[in-house]
C-alpha cells in the first residue's frame, strides 16, 4: 500500500459523497435496507455497552444504526467529505458518536486495546490493504474482542461475473471469471431503484478483488482466531420487495460475513 493508493481513494470517495449520502438516506441502496445490513445485524452478538469502531463508516447512516443498538460508537473512514456529512448528521441528530478521518490500512491514531469489537459493513473490499486493516483491528482490540465485517462474496462477485438468462430474460445460472485476477480497478454504478428518469453520475467505486484465501489468511495472520462466517440468503420480505433478490436468494451468494475473535 502507498500514500498514493490511500490518496486515491479518498478522492474517488470525496466525489461519490455528496451523492451517495442523499441516495443512501432517501432509501435508494436498497441491498442495505433489505439484505445486507439486516443480515449483518442477524449475525452479530449484542452491541450494548460496547467501545465500537466501525470501519469505513462512510457518511455515518450503519454506525448510528448501530449506537441505536446500545453500543458506544467510533467511525472512522478515509474520505473528508463522508466524515463532513456525519459529523453534520451528529450535530443535529446527537447520538454521542465520534468521528475520524482514518484509514483503516494504517495506523488510526487510536491507543492499542481500546476497543471491545471493530465491526465494518461493505467496505474492506474497497481498500487496498486487507491484511494491513487487520493488523490495525487486531491491534485496537482489548483480549478478548472480535471483528466482525461483511464484504461482497469473492467466490461470486468476481471481475468478470456476467447472468446467464432464459428466453423470458430471467436469470439462471451466475458465470463467474477471472477469480484469480487482483487487478484493482475502477467500478461505475448507480443506486437501481432510483426514481424513473432521474439523471445523476454513477459513483466511481474502487475494487481491489481478493479470493476467499486472501481474507481468511489475512484474519489468521494478524493473530485473530475465526469463529463464525456466514453467507446469508435474501429473505422473502427482500425478495417480494424486488424481484431481483431472488437471483441471490437462490443461484449464487452476494455477501460473506466473518467474525473472529482477539485472544
Amino acid at each position: 500500500m502507498t500514500d498514493e493508493n490511500l490518496q486515491d481513494v479518498a478522492a474517488r470517495w470525496d466525489g461519490n459523497a455528496d451523492q451517495w449520502t442523499h441516495d443512501v438516506r432517501n432509501g435508494y441502496d436498497i441491498y442495505r435496507e433489505f439484505f445486507t445490513f439486516p443480515a449483518f445485524v442477524d449475525f452479530l452478538p449484542p452491541l450494548a455497552g460496547l467501545d465500537v469502531i466501525d470501519f469505513g463508516c462512510g457518511e455515518g447512516t450503519n454506525t448510528r444504526r448501530f449506537a441505536q443498538m446500545g453500543a458506544r460508537m467510533t467511525g472512522i473512514d478515509l474520505s473528508e467529505r463522508m466524515i463532513g456529512h456525519a459529523l453534520d448528521t451528529e450535530d443535529k441528530h446527537p447520538l454521542g458518536i465520534a468521528y475520524k478521518i482514518a484509514s483503516y490500512s494504517a495506523d488510526t491514531g487510536f491507543p492499542g486495546a481500546s476497543f471491545d469489537a471493530v465491526i465494518s459493513t461493505m467496505a474492506l473490499m474497497d481498500g487496498p490493504d486487507f491484511e494491513a486493516a487487520m493488523r490495525e483491528a487486531f491491534r485496537l482490540l482489548r483480549p478478548g474482542g472480535f471483528l466482525a465485517f461483511s464484504v461482497l462474496h469473492p467466490c461470486f462477485i468476481t471481475p468478470g461475473l456476467g447472468w446467464q438468462r432464459n428466453e423470458a430474460g430471467r436469470a439462471t445460472a451466475l458465470c463467474v471469471s477471472r477469480y484469480f485476477d487482483r487487478t484493482t480497478f475502477t467500478e461505475e454504478w448507480r443506486f437501481g431503484s432510483r426514481p424513473a428518469g432521474e439523471i445523476v453520475e454513477p459513483f466511481a467505486v474502487p475494487r481491489f478483488p481478493r479470493t476467499l484465501a486472501d481474507y481468511l489468511n489475512g484474519i489468521v495472520a494478524a493473530g485473530f482466531r475465526i469463529g463464525k462466517i456466514g453467507e446469508p440468503q435474501p429473505s422473502r420480505q427482500a425478495c417480494e420487495a424486488d424481484p431481483r433478490f431472488a437471483r441471490w436468494r437462490d443461484l449464487a451468494a452476494f455477501l460473506l460475513l466473518v467474525m473472529a475473535e482477539r485472544p
